[in-house]
């Protein structure tokens, strides 16, 4: 009977350590697929988005200021800008590409961007140089240079950004399998921690009764020592995946969910900024832009069934709903995602100055209307298109800049939650274990024995 136990010990530490491993194992494994993989590559796919949309804002600023000598120096800054936004797409786009290797649906998303980007170049550039040899003035675009940026931006619109949004999706789709299935394993994983953990105490305690009864000693250092080592090992175990389960929460709940609202809310930004501009540069499609602006706004800040006319007073009833009491969150789309989703330190007051700012941009969005309506188109331009303060430009790089802080305080939220769990899960803990297996097998061993040898 004592080898039938010492067997059963024997097994029953094995099942715990091996329940261990799995469980810190497929933990480590799920919060690292998640913050140095999937998340990455979503954000990048965002990235991209972003880089695209701006890409299109400078070219329609540029189509938009014409050859007026007033716009030189900016015209300068917008080329500029222009082409590092193109350098950033490209460089996304390559990592999208390497991500994508083993997603065929990611593939193809990635292939249609390839494809289409050179394409897209070309017609800005044709729309660029046919605008170089017309002269126009600003806001006064050739029929021939408006027709090379429309094909542009409905190729962007209608090919580019929805395939970049696949990328987008894919992997936010790999991040959240990932978190439900790390969490239901977490869930089981606590539940064989304390089944196997549990079998091992009481078999441990069965084979003390036998040494009790058979061979009159009542206390055995070396079982005593292994029962302590094995508590000791059980409620690490369990602190450890518990403090996996936060680690996860804080990675993929908190901060990752955060990090991609935010960053699709700034691509959503540029795309409508590039809106106003192409609502200045192109009367015949102005009301269609006006939509598409309206489209955007909506998914930035959500206010079900606002129109251009009543939004910014909607927004500023919301706005001062929430700064009452900040668990009121009128509004939805991505603006609404982070401030329901408020954790870390700072990141209220951070995303307070993205609602602020948006006000003040969208208070810009209703003056270069009113300009326009009233036919002062050169003041529109200049009032859209100027960084001076208090105009357009200069309040959506403020919304820029807020978006980029509230995004850095979740970004280094994630980062840190990933630190974390290499630290409690990394191969520190690892060589622990193995060396406290190690030992109570020892000590089981010297603690059986001599009874051993007394038995036969």
């Amino acid at each position: 009977m004592l080898r039938a136990l010492t067997a059963l010990c024997l097994v029953a530490v094995l099942a715990l350590a091996a329940a261990a491993a799995t469980v810190l194992a497929g933990s480590r494994g799920g919060i690292d697929t998640i913050g140095r993989r999937a998340a990455p590559q979503a954000v990048r796919a965002a990235d991209l988005s972003f880089a695209l949309s701006d890409m299109d804002a400078q070219a329609a600023n540029l189509l938009l200021i014409g050859a007026d000598p007033d716009y030189t120096a900016l015209r300068r800054q917008t080329l500029d800008t222009y082409e590092q936004r193109r350098t950033q797409a490209d460089e996304d786009l390559q990592r999208a590409a390497e991500a994508a290797v083993a997603d065929p649906a990611g593939q193809l998303a990635v292939r249609t961007v390839l494809g289409e980007l050179g394409r897209y170049e070309a017609l800005v550039a044709r729309a660029q140089l046919l605008a170089d040899q017309a002269g126009a003035p600003a806001g006064q675009p050739s029929a021939e240079t408006l027709e090379a940026y429309r094909q542009a931006t409905d190729l962007l619109r209608q090919e580019l950004l929805p395939a970049a949004g696949q990328v987008t999706a894919a992997n936010a789709a790999t991040v959240d399998r990932t978190y439900t299935e790390q969490r239901g394993a977490l869930a089981a994983g606590r539940w064989w921690l304390l089944a196997t953990g549990l079998t091992a105490l009481v078999s441990l305690a069965a084979m003390q009764r036998v040494l009790v009864v058979r061979f009159r000693r009542l206390v055995n250092p070396p079982l005593a020592a292994v029962t302590l080592l094995v508590v000791l090992a059980l409620s690490t175990a369990l602190g450890l995946a518990t403090r996996a389960g936060h680690h996860l929460v804080v990675a993929k709940s908190n901060a990752y969910d955060s990090v991609i609202a935010l960053s699709q809310a700034r691509a959503v930004a540029y795309d409508m900024n590039a809106d106003e501009s192409r609502y200045l540069a192109d009367p015949a499609r102005a009301a269609a832009y006006e939509q598409s602006f309206l489209d955007k706004t909506q998914a930035f800040a959500r206010l079900d069934g606002a129109t251009l006319a009543d939004y910014g007073s909607r927004l500023a009833t919301a706005a001062d709903a929430h700064r009452a009491d900040h668990s009121a969150v009128p509004f939805g789309g991505f603006l609404g995602a982070e401030l329901r989703n408020i954790t870390f330190p700072g990141e209220q007051d951070a995303a307070e100055k993205v609602l602020t700012a948006f006000q003040a941009y969208q208070r810009d969005d209703r003056k270069i209307r009113e300009l326009r309506g009233q036919g002062r188109l050169k003041e529109a331009v200049t009032f859209n298109t100027g960084t001076a303060p208090g105009q357009s430009n200069a309040d959506f790089i403020r919304l820029s800049d807020a978006l980029g802080e509230v995004l850095t305080i979740n970004q280094q939220a994630l980062d840190r939650a990933v630190r974390d769990a290499d630290d409690d899960l990394g191969t520190g803990i690892a060589t622990a274990g193995a060396a406290v297996l190690a030992g109570i097998f020892v000590l089981i061993l010297l603690g059986v024995r001599p009874r051993l040898r007394e038995y036969r």
